[in-house]
């Protein structure tokens, strides 16, 4: 099936979304064969999947970089994007998100909600993406959907509206009961096709049961649902469709469905459900941009002028391959298109239906595509392009801040050019790596969202370009903060070299502020003109880079300008831009200051005998216990912990469980830290 000859209502763009190890991976293999797409199923612990290609996501089982894959079914092109799991390329997530219209959500059947499921559900309600939910791994011992849905209500807060009832438990789990048909959906080991039939007599009272508890809590959240329930006292199929269809697009209530996806159970109800309840890319707001500071929309519509937003690039020896979502117009092989970000055009090579690490030949891509082109030069991940006549700025997917830093350096002087480049080459495709020069030591210093982060970014340099790298011991990102302010600090800006000199008189008062960085300025009777006060504004912005405690960027506070004074020929709003930044400095260095670290909220799963060596462990690393839960068999261990601690904790928490430990961690935001912490 080609893309270019389906309506758009017949196209689905979604992400598969969920914490590390839920099935995410697994998912995508078993849509890919179910569709007939690929024709033998890949395994993660086999290093054979279709999506996790890359050497290093084969050798850690874990997905690393999203990856794209396109199928069909029912009638329907549907553009995946497998996401990873792990909270240290949560912004892989964040780029997929922006450009996807909706979400399987995966959840484990025994663990229910974990800490990054969480995460990445907060990322698509920011981004407004309607999900489905998919409870895996009903075969394995102590699974049970209805705690586990128990969990989306209390942690996600959606209304679960499950639309299935398994048949048979853990080793016993054979099939589902479609409560909205009333049929069985059996599945024979050995991956025979599903199977239709009566509801199991077993189960004919419970499944009644839960399609009655289904219809009343559609009825409560659906207007034309409520209006028939009441007239009839109970739903239609047809009209328990489109409601369920219209609160899952609202994000009012979130479709439950069930399986097995090693077990291959449970994918084709999945792919109706993806056909019948995401929205397709007429569903969705049509994309809003601007130009010339003015507000426009696109409509998904192949005739509109083309728009279109990058949202992954692969840097390859080759060449680049830069991943597009389209969202209006039609673009062809050999087109210009204009890069609206760096203002520049570039000509199209040629455009690639993506199917991972592999790619089929396209003449054209219409509005809901996602595909891959070959040719641009300039287009980073965020770039807007747009046709050059019909100019177009669309919001680029946000970036995180990195919180983690290594030194890093070639083994020999000779390769020091060559590590250069591998590294911008890096940072061209992650934009949440961030390469530079730290001015005191000289070194290269690399920067990322977390230890894995970082060990599989060099990894990637060794692998890829064939070279030697020493890394040192990663640094955390420190903050300051002002604990007390000042007020009423007078500084003078005077320079007399010769012709026009500088002068600028400010006062300035800083205080403790809640979030960030605000500026305000009080001064009356225009004793300081307003362009000068937007350049003190922007001199006190130049000296929050770096702190008087240890050179840090500083934050948490509020600065006013009070008064100040001018000169009729030589005050220019360069000499206040220059008295801002040194006035700040002052005033900093005048203020009760507090060194900031970054802390993480880190869940424990440990076997029950192995609890107080790990606890003890957390306690030396200055973590706070905030919980703590038994669940079959094992204890799941919540603490806040600095993330400076937790540097080689994998290895310690695997040596004190025998390798049975394992641990996720994901951003908290800053706390004081202890003041014999180094500053730098």
């Amino acid at each position: 099936m080609r893309t270019d000859l389906n309506p758009l209502t017949a196209v689905r763009n979604l992400g598969i979304l969920a914490h590390v190890d839920a099935g995410k991976t697994t998912v995508t293999e078993r849509i890919l064969f179910a569709t007939g797409t690929t024709h033998k199923r890949g395994e993660v612990h086999d290093g054979t999947t279709v999506t996790d290609f890359d050497p290093q996501e084969r050798d850690r089982g874990i997905t690393i970089f999203a990856a794209a894959v396109s199928c069909a079914w029912d009638g329907h092109r549907i553009n995946l994007i497998d996401t990873p799991g792990h909270v240290d390329f949560a912004d892989e997530v964040e780029r997929s998100l922006r450009v996807l219209d909706g979400a399987v959500a995966v959840f484990d059947a025994v663990a229910g909600v974990e800490p990054q499921s969480e995460s990445v559900w907060r990322q698509a309600d920011r981004h407004g993406v309607p999900r489905i939910a998919f409870v895996n791994k009903l075969d394995r011992a102590g699974a049970d959907l209805d705690v586990a849905v128990a969990s989306i209500r209390e942690r996600l807060h959606p209304a679960p509206l499950v639309v299935q009832l398994p048949i048979g438990s853990e080793d016993g789990f054979t099939g589902v009961v479609d409560l909205l048909r009333l049929r069985a959906l059996t599945w024979a080991d050995g991956g025979e096709p599903v199977e239709e039939g009566p509801v199991p007599e077993a189960l004919r009272e419970e499944a009644l049961r839960r399609r009655r508890l289904l219809e009343e809590t559609v009825a409560e959240r659906h207007p034309a649902a409520l209006e028939e329930f009441c007239d009839r006292e109970t739903l239609s199929a047809e009209t328990l469709a489109a409601a369920l269809r219209d609160l899952t697009h609202s994000g009012d209530g979130v479709v439950v469905l069930c399986g097995s996806a090693y077990r291959d159970r449970g994918i084709e109800p999945l792919l109706d459900a993806v056909v019948a309840y995401l929205p397709s890319p007429l569903d969705v707001p049509a994309v809003r941009g601007t130009h010339d500071e003015k507000d426009q929309e696109r409509a998904a519509d192949p005739s509109a002028p083309f728009a279109a937003l990058a949202f992954k690039v692969n840097a390859t020896a080759t060449g680049r391959l830069t991943y597009l979502r389209v969202y209006s117009g039609t673009i062809g092989k050999g087109d210009v298109v204009m890069d609206a970000g760096a203002r520049r055009t570039e000509r199209i090579g040629r455009i690639l239906r993506v199917q991972a690490d592999r790619h089929a030949q396209l003449d054209r891509a219409v509005a809901g595509d996602i595909v891959a082109v070959v040719g641009l030069k300039s287009a980073r991940a965020g770039s807007t392009l747009c046709a050059p006549d019909a100019p177009l700025v669309l919001e680029p997917p946000s970036v995180a801040d990195p919180v983690v830093s290594v030194a890093v350096e070639a083994l020999t002087s000779t390769e020091t050019g060559r590590l250069a480049s591998a590294l911008a080459r890096l940072a061209e495709e992650d934009p949440s790596l961030v390469v530079r020069s730290d001015p005191e030591t000289g070194q290269t210093v690399l920067s990322g969202m977390g230890e894995l982060h970082l060990e599989v970014a060099v990894e990637k340099v060794r692998r890829e370009h064939g070279l030697g790298v020493n890394v040192g011991r990663p640094r955390v990102a420190y903050r300051e903060t002002v604990a007390r302010g000042v007020s009423g600090l007078v500084f003078r800006h005077v320079k007399q070299d010769g012709g026009a000199g500088q002068f600028a008189h400010v006062v300035l008062d800083v205080e403790p502020w809640a979030e960030g960085f605000e500026f305000r300025s009080t001064v009356v009777g225009g004793r300081v003109p307003q362009e000068y006060v937007r350049a003190v504004e922007a001199g006190c912005r130049d000296a929050l880079a770096e702190g008087p405690l240890g050179g840090n960027p500083v934050t948490g506070l509020r600065v006013t300008l009070t008064d100040g004074a001018t000169h009729v020929k030589d005050s220019s709003e360069t000499a206040f831009r220059t008295a801002g930044r040194f006035a700040l400095r002052e005033a900093l260095r005048a203020c009760a200051m507090v060194l900031l670290e970054p802390v993480v909220e880190v869940t424990v799963t440990v076997p029950e005998d192995a609890v107080g060596g790990v606890l003890g462990d957390l306690a030396a690393r200055r973590g706070r216990v905030t919980g703590s839960t038994t669940r079959t068999g094992a204890a799941l261990i919540t603490a806040t912990v600095p993330l400076a601690e937790l540097f080689g904790y994998a290895t310690r928490l695997r040596s004190r469980t025998q390798g049975r430990g394992t641990f996720t961690a994901r951003p908290t935001g800053y706390a004081p830290a202890p003041a014999a912490l180094p500053t730098r």
